[in-house]
């Protein structure tokens, strides 16, 4: 299984030209799922786990690997599938989201696909808000097109894990509430669970929230504001874009603010659950005034009242 993601270093680079690649899977079921290879550390067969008492009915125990303990997560169960037998290929997906790592329980771990963020759209909207998918996609396989569902992880661990967006009182400077009350900060996501927990957040400061599903809306967006004459960097206090996103990723969408004179002096904030080093380097490439990665409100905080002393 290790060879499925033996390259994954190296296909980390398709991040920020508007590619991504996708590890496709099985829930036990005909549908295919998938999740975006550079969140994924490794596929394994699934090991002994070690069950966790009163934990979450959608974990099902807990994996010894390398000396590190990985919670496991049931994905059938989590999206609201019956829950996963213990018969059958199952193999556990480990990921990194949010600066934690877990693994996801899952069926048969079919290949990588390589794609273009154009190629990915969002979910119709008469799926309605209680589904958990952030996108779908066509990929062929066999000479046959089939429909490939990505399924928001983000969603998932926010109905596992208790994600707190009270800030701490050392954080809010409250002598810069009269100044924020009013300010506008557009929110770039196409996960509604990531954007209700920025806004969550962000409402505390009395600020008003713009939201767009994914990267290309935003950029439309902006470029009618500034056709129809709107200074967008003095209208918004900031812009914070996610990285993944349907159409244009986060990378991409900040090279276009960048590129465009009228738009160039807007303030841009990276907010991903990717992590590490290779994060920053692309918010240097690309021009992003600062980099978070999810989940922090205090450190979202601050960044948003540094910006708001800088105006002032």
């Amino acid at each position: 299984m290790s060879s499925v993601l033996s390259s994954v270093d190296q296909r980390t680079q398709l991040v920020g030209e508007n590619r991504l690649e996708l590890l496709m899977f099985t829930l036990n079921s005909r549908q295919t799922f998938a999740i975006n290879v550079f969140k994924v550390k490794e596929v394994l067969k699934l090991p002994a786990l070690t069950q966790l008492p009163g934990s979450h009915s959608s974990i099902r125990g807990v994996a010894s690997l390398r000396g590190e303990s990985v919670p496991v997560i049931d994905l059938r169960r989590a999206i609201g599938f019956p829950p996963a037998t213990d018969t059958g290929d199952q193999n556990l997906i480990i990921t990194e989201y949010n600066r934690s790592v877990q693994g996801f329980l899952v069926g048969e771990v079919k290949n990588i696909v390589n794609t273009a963020w154009t190629e990915i759209q969002p979910p119709p909207r008469t799926v309605g808000r209680a589904n958990y998918l952030t996108a779908i996609t066509k990929v062929e396989e066999n000479q046959q097109v089939n429909l490939v569902e990505i399924i928001d992880v983000e969603k998932v661990l926010a109905e596992i894990i208790d994600y707190d967006v009270s800030i701490s009182e050392h954080t809010l400077d409250r002598s810069l509430l009269p100044h924020l009350a009013g300010k506008k900060i557009l929110i770039v996501d196409d996960s509604s669970t990531a954007r209700n927990q920025v806004k969550g957040t962000l409402d505390q400061l009395g600020v008003e929230i713009i939201e767009c599903f994914d990267g290309a809306m935003a950029f439309n967006l902006l470029k009618q504001w500034c056709d129809e004459g709107v200074d967008v960097g003095n209208e918004l206090l900031m812009m914070i874009t996610d990285a993944e996103m349907p159409e244009m990723d986060g990378y991409k969408l900040t090279h276009e603010v960048r590129s465009d004179p009228r738009m160039r002096s807007l303030f841009v904030t990276l907010n991903t659950s990717l992590s590490g080093s290779f994060n920053e380097a692309m918010v240097e490439k690309v021009g992003c005034d600062r980099f978070i990665s999810k989940f922090q409100p205090d450190l979202l905080v601050e960044v948003v009242q540094d910006r708001m002393r800088e105006v002032l």
